[in-house]
Parts: structure tokens; C-alpha cells; sequence
């Protein structure tokens, strides 16, 4: 019975690659293989019956009620042309250093990566905003491409994240779990906003590391990164800088602030994200019939595909439970020689390797709460833990040949830039990455951190 839980993950990975919408791999795949295990006695029909209240606690779960929210934050502040007012802005301000342009791109992909949440859309759009603007200004293609898509999935890690919401729901349901299964009824909660200051000096971290690897480019092959052509900065130009700058930072402070704080639930501050992008999309004149109409759509696209996904994942996990999956994952990682370290080595590697074939929604809803609770039973932080497969996730969409990242570029980048200068662009990047998950793991602490400190007093 518990191979039959392995062929069934299996069989959802291959049609996946065929194509096959995920919900629908998801929840069809597995209500075929119940069907097939009720037939051969090796299914009790009991699991599905708790299908139904699983909905319903999806739907009526608070911390998820801030995706559609800051999805809609984020699409805002896309379409009404307020990242590329910043890429403009912050063009001119960093135009007097060799590779300012890049140093720019990187710090409006990290802006409009953290507040989309969305990979594809934040490197599609830093892809026609910023490519020809560093082509334009002779940057090398290799060094252009890649800060775009390493910058653009930034949004992994960088709270306030969609990523990192849907990561604390899982995160904080499978130590409640693990705690309930060791013995612990008066479990320890974990938030979204423990991810949140978890993520926050990593993050910060990986941002700094990605302008050094830029500033020695830069001196290390000054033809790569030049000064910025449009270098004079005009009396009007501080005035335009500080107007394009401070609204939208301002309302991600806000935002982040209020969770860290203690002032606001996740969703409650995403609520306030939602409101504020409304208010400077207004001001700026840049809001009308049509883009609200166009924000709602998309918002409510990726809404319905999140909570569809979820639901169906709910499917997945109770027919994988039934086919005793979890136990067949627990005693293959507690199997293993070097315990809990080699358990945490091979399911990075594993989620690593998905993360080519899939996105960060499936791994999150599918993946992560078959690995999570047998991790955290062996002693992991649960925080340590959710930002280390966070981080390793944004790795994997990085890495050639099969990175989302790379695909989302290349189907927005001129004919004229070639896949393999794509590849080349982004491998510095992904070494970068690399080396920011090892010092994750020898000091654990640059994680655990800021949460201990801020929710501790």
C-alpha cells in the first residue's frame, strides 16, 4: 500500500510535464488512484470524507485571505507604470557609478518582486522595462539578463511575499502537527509574520551580495557596466526622484511595519497594501475604468488558480495519507546514515530538483506538508526551516537549463539575445545563492534572529 503512494506521486509529476493543468493532475489523479485502492481493498473510503472540512477551513483560513490582497497590491502598482517611474528615477540617481543602471534594476526588482509576489510577472516585466534601457546604455547582455532574472525572483524571499504566506499557512499547520503528534496538545504557533522577520535580514543579505558581485564586474570589466549615457542630473530631476521613491517605498514600510510590529495581522496589512497602491495609482493620475478592470481580472485569475490548487492539493494529501505516504517518507529520511543532516540534505535536493518542473505553488501545497513535519519533528526551526526552502526554491527557478526564470526572459527578450547568453548571465547569480544557503546553514542564527528578538519582547 505505501508503494501505491509513491507510483501515485509519481504518475502526478509525469502528467504534469504532459501538460495537464495542476488542479486538475492534482484532484483527478488522486480521486483515480482511491478509486483503484477502494477496488483493491487497500483504501479506506473514510479519508475522503474529511475532504469537506478541509475546504471549508481553506476558505474560511484568515492568513489566506491576504493572497488575493496583496496579489491586487502588486498588480497595481504594475499596471499603473509605477515601477517603471522608479526604474527611471532611480536610473538617474545611481547614474554617476559604473553600474548604477544595473544597481537600479536590481533594487526596483526587488520593490516590484516583493510586492508582486509573482516570479513570472516581475521578470516579464523587468524584461521589456529594463533589457533595452541596459542595452541601450551598452551593458553586457550576459550581465543584463542575469540581474534581471536573479532580481526578479527576489519575490521568494523578500516579505511582504505571497510566497511566504502560503509558506507560513503550510509551515505553521505541519509544526502544530508535528507538536500534537510528539505528545504537545498546547502546540507553539508559527506565522506568517515569524517568516516574514525571518526572511528579512537574508534577504537584505542576498540584495547587498547581488550589487558587490555588480561593483566588482564593474571594475573588473568596465565595458560591462559602464556609467549611465544620461549621467546629468537636471534641477527638476531630485524632485522627480524623491516623488517616484518615497509613495510606493513608503507603503511597503507600512506594510512590513505593521506585521513586525504587532500592529497588524498579515492580512490586515495586505488589506492596507491593497488600499495604499489604490491611493498613490490615483494621485498619480495614472488610474482609470479600464486599469481597474484589468487589476481585478488578473487579480482574481491568480486568486481562483491559488485556492483551486490548494483545494486540489488537499485531495492529493488525504489519498497519499491513505496510502500510509507519510510513513514512507518518514522512514526513508530517518533511514538514512548521518540522521537528521542527511534528511535535511536530500529533501533540499529533491525540492531543488522539483523546482524545475514545478512551481513554488504546487511545492508549497504538495511537497512541503509530506517533508515539513518529519524535518521538524528531527528538531528543525520551523522559521530556519520554511526560509532555507524559500531561498532553495528561488535557486532552482535560477538554475539552467530548466530555471522559470530563464523562460520567462527569453520569451520577452529580443531575438538578438541568445538562450545560452541567458544561461551564462545568470550562473554568478546562482553560485550566489548557493553560497547564501551554506551560510544559512553553518549560522542558522541570521535567521532565527530578528523573529526571537521581535516576538520574544
Amino acid at each position: 500500500m505505501e508503494w501505491l503512494s509513491l507510483l501515485l506521486f509519481i504518475s502526478i509529476i509525469a502528467i504534469l510535464l504532459l501538460g495537464v493543468p495542476v488542479s486538475l493532475a492534482l484532484a483527478g489523479t488522486s480521486l483515480i488512484f482511491a478509486v483503484i485502492g477502494i477496488f483493491l481493498g487497500e483504501f479506506e473510503a473514510s479519508f475522503l470524507t474529511g475532504l469537506p472540512n478541509r475546504i471549508y477551513g481553506i476558505m474560511t483560513n484568515p492568513t489566506l485571505l491576504a493572497i488575493p490582497l496583496f496579489v491586487f497590491m502588486g498588480i497595481t502598482l504594475e499596471k499603473s507604470k509605477i515601477a517603471e517611474n522608479l526604474l527611471e528615477s532611480l536610473s538617474v540617481l545611481f547614474s554617476g557609478i559604473r553600474g548604477g543602471l544595473a544597481i537600479a534594476v536590481t533594487l526596483i526588482g526587488m520593490l516590484l518582486a516583493a510586492s508582486t509576489g509573482i516570479v513570472g510577472a516581475t521578470v516579464v516585466t523587468m524584461g521589456l522595462l529594463a533589457l533595452p534601457t541596459m542595452q541601450k546604455n551598452n551593458y553586457s547582455t550576459e550581465l543584463s539578463t542575469g540581474i534581471i532574472c536573479a532580481s526578479g525572483t527576489l519575490g521568494q524571499i523578500i516579505p511582504p511575499s505571497i510566497v511566504l504566506v502560503m509558506l507560513g499557512d503550510v509551515i505553521s499547520s505541519s509544526y502544530q502537527y508535528t507538536q500534537m503528534n510528539l505528545g504537545n496538545y498546547s502546540p507553539r504557533t508559527v506565522s506568517v509574520g515569524d517568516l516574514f522577520a525571518g526572511a528579512l535580514i537574508p534577504g537584505v543579505i542576498l540584495v547587498l551580495f547581488y550589487i558587490s558581485y555588480i561593483l566588482l564586474i564593474s571594475y573588473i570589466d568596465p565595458k560591462s557596466a559602464p556609467k549611465n549615457k544620461e549621467s546629468d542630473i537636471g534641477p527638476d530631476n531630485p524632485k522627480k526622484i524623491i516623488s517616484s521613491l518615497l509613495p510606493p517605498l513608503g507603503l511597503m514600510v507600512l506594510v512590513l511595519g505593521s506585521i513586525l510590529l504587532g500592529m497588524a495581522s498579515p492580512t490586515e496589512a495586505a488589506g492596507i497594501g491593497a488600499f495604499g497602491a489604490l491611493i498613490i495609482s490615483y494621485t498619480r493620475k495614472t488610474l482609470n475604468k479600464k486599469i481597474v478592470l484589468e487589476i481585478s481580472n488578473s487579480t482574481l485569475k491568480i486568486t481562483g488558480m491559488v485556492f483551486f490548487i490548494l483545494i486540489s492539493a488537499s485531495v492529493f494529501s488525504l489519498v497519499f495519507r491513505g496510502f500510509s505516504g507519510d510513513e514512507l517518507v518518514h522512514n526513508f529520511l530517518t533511514g538514512l546514515p548521518g540522521d537528521k543532516v542527511s534528511a535535511m540534505i536530500i529533501t533540499m535536493i529533491v525540492i531543488f530538483i522539483l523546482g524545475f518542473i514545478l512551481d513554488f505553488i504546487e511545492i508549497t501545497f504538495v511537497v512541503i506538508p509530506i517533508v515539513a513535519p518529519i524535518l521538524l519533528g528531527m528538531g528543525f526551526d520551523p522559521v530556519w526551516l520554511g526560509i532555507m526552502i524559500a531561498i532553495n526554491l528561488q535557486t532552482s527557478f535560477l538554475t539552467p537549463p530548466f530555471g522559470f526564470a530563464l523562460f520567462y526572459l527569453r520569451g520577452v527578450a529580443p531575438d538578438t539575445v541568445k538562450t545560452q547568453q541567458i544561461y551564462k548571465g545568470i550562473i554568478p547569480f546562482v553560485l550566489i545563492q548557493i553560497i547564501m544557503l551554506v551560510i544559512l546553514s553553518i549560522y542558522p542564527e541570521i535567521i532565527t534572529f530578528l523573529p526571537d528578538y521581535i516576538y520574544s519582547n
